[in-house]
């Protein structure tokens, strides 16, 4: 023990490191190890064309193009299938069989193809605040930060119905700056994605925005989709863009939204789901017919 007026000091380090810095070691250690990703066939997959460079309008663009030709789909966990997170099964599932998937999925899809270009994704874990308040929601939802041109963006294309086609600033810029329908708050060491719905602002996630591991999401994938107390293992929860809008699926209900005019709907039966499965969200899945859904009477 050192005598009095022997003082050490230590510096304590910068709490997020990773949201500053563009190209942080522990994010390329992780890009070199991870397995690569057919890039070519991902950036088909979404229709992408454009520049290959680790720029804001190149980021901008894919989330756009991944957002509209993605859908968020979660029937894997109905069906009781393993949901996998590695690139390897990402592209067999997404890019090959041109299926959907859920929050997990499409970050981790995102994350390896954006390090394939260039940039140097971080991943983060959020409390979903849609549903239950923030002392009973786990975390439960993975989404990415990228740094470029010394601007950090969140970039979640895995939100389902809420998810923002574009970057979001972490600064709080509204996005859009026209009609904004998301931004973010920060309130100490939390920071909160507000959406906008039906003129209304509620809170969609909080987060401490700590980088997160493959490891970490591993564990909230299990649970996600295997426990019993899981949103998604009793329920529909599916979401498309079309030409025209998007088509949120919850359970039996269905909206339809046109021009920005949404019109609600009921599924009669399984059947009418694969029906409507197969039209807007570009896959046929005839096991849609006769699966378990144990929030709709009857499903069971």
């Amino acid at each position: 023990m050192p005598a009095a007026g022997n003082l050490i000091v230590v510096s304590a380090p910068k709490r997020y490191p990773h949201l500053h810095d563009e190209h942080p070691a522990s994010v390329r250690s992780q890009n070199k190890m991870a397995q690569p990703l057919d890039l070519d066939a991902y950036l088909a997959r979404i229709n992408y064309s454009g520049p290959r460079t680790a720029t804001y309008d190149t980021l901008a663009a894919i989330l756009r193009d991944h957002n509209a030709h993605i859908p968020f789909e979660s029937f894997d966990v109905l069906l009781g299938r393993p949901i996998r997170l590695d690139p390897e099964s990402l592209q067999a599932k997404i890019v090959t069989a041109r299926r959907g998937g859920y929050c997990f999925e499409h970050a981790s899809l995102m994350y390896a193809a954006l390090g394939a270009i260039g940039f140097n994704p971080v991943r983060h874990a959020s409390r979903v605040l849609l549903f239950e308040p923030r002392h009973e929601s786990v975390r439960q939802h993975m989404f990415l930060t990228v740094t470029t041109g010394g601007t950090t963006y969140v970039v979640d294309p895995g939100f389902g119905p809420f998810a923002c086609p574009q970057p979001i600033p972490i600064d709080g810029t509204p996005i859009p700056t026209g009609a904004p329908t998301h931004r973010l708050v920060r309130e100490g060491n939390d920071w909160f994605l507000y959406v906008a719905r039906d003129g209304e602002e509620i809170q969609g996630w909080v987060s401490t925005m700590e980088e997160e591991h493959p490891v970490d999401f591993e564990m909230m994938n299990h649970y996600i989709a295997t426990h019993p107390a899981s949103f998604f293992t009793h329920n529909i929860l599916a979401s498309a863009a079309t030409r025209e809008g998007r088509v949120n699926v919850m359970n039996q209900g269905v909206h339809v939204i046109r021009n920005g005019v949404a019109e609600a709907t009921q599924l009669e039966d399984r059947k009418a789901l694969r029906s409507l499965v197969a039209q807007h969200f570009g896959f046929d899945l005839p096991q849609l017919e006769t699966m378990r859904v144990d929030g709709v009477p009857g499903w069971q």
